[in-house]
């Protein structure tokens, strides 16, 4: 009977012995699932060429000369009343969350959808609308074939329906200083919060 039971014990003690060690190795292997909405770029285009565009205020400018420190990115237009407002928001969020280092070490950028009716004074007042820091933030415009050559690097399309609305992708991209694509996002998905750690490892980087 002794024997009997000190087998028992045995065999009961490697059992637990193992399944100890199956839980520390599936806590070491353990893989933190990916921030929703957020995913790694897979876009080889500089997107950051010279292409000549205006702000908010007027001022002409290359997308080229926003090299040099990253660039968040993302298409909207002022008459849209549902997925841009929504990322507007989210824009609104982030640099808020960024302080000072918005402009100083970071740049977003907003570039319309509708450059037809989209003019500098027209973004102006979205971007006031809309809560948008003075400074640090870009609302640009252009000549349509110019906004549609940019589109084209990020492979996105702009589609007027027959109401006037502009179907697109709600989209945003992370920048490097050299205008390639660090990550990109579903726009209506992902928390400015995923962002934010995004662009600080990419200023750390």
């Amino acid at each position: 009977m002794r024997i009997v039971c000190r087998t028992v014990f045995r065999f009961a003690l490697r059992l637990a012995c193992l399944m100890v060690l199956f839980a520390i190795l599936a806590s070491c292997s353990h893989t933190p699932p990916a921030e929703i909405g957020s995913y790694p770029a897979a876009n080889p285009n500089d997107c950051l060429p010279p292409i000549a565009l205006s702000d908010q205020h007027g001022t002409r400018l290359t997308l080229a000369s926003l090299k040099g420190k990253p660039v968040l990115i993302d298409f909207v237009y002022a008459s849209c009343h549902l997925e841009c407002p929504v990322l507007t928001s989210k824009f609104r969020l982030i640099a808020n969350a960024l302080g000072s280092e918005l402009g100083n070490k970071i740049t977003l950028v907003s570039i319309t959808l509708d450059p037809e009716h989209d003019t500098p004074a027209v973004l102006l007042r979205y971007a006031k609308a809309e809560g948008a820091p003075a400074s640090g933030w870009l609302f640009l415009t252009g000549a349509p074939a110019a906004i549609d050559q940019e589109l084209a690097l990020f492979r996105i399309k702009r589609m007027r329906e027959p109401g006037g609305a502009i179907g697109h992708v709600a989209a945003a991209f992370l920048l490097g200083p050299d205008g390639h694509q660090i990550r990109q996002y579903d726009a209506l998905q992902v928390s400015p919060k995923t962002v934010v750690a995004d662009i600080r490892n990419a200023l750390n980087g």
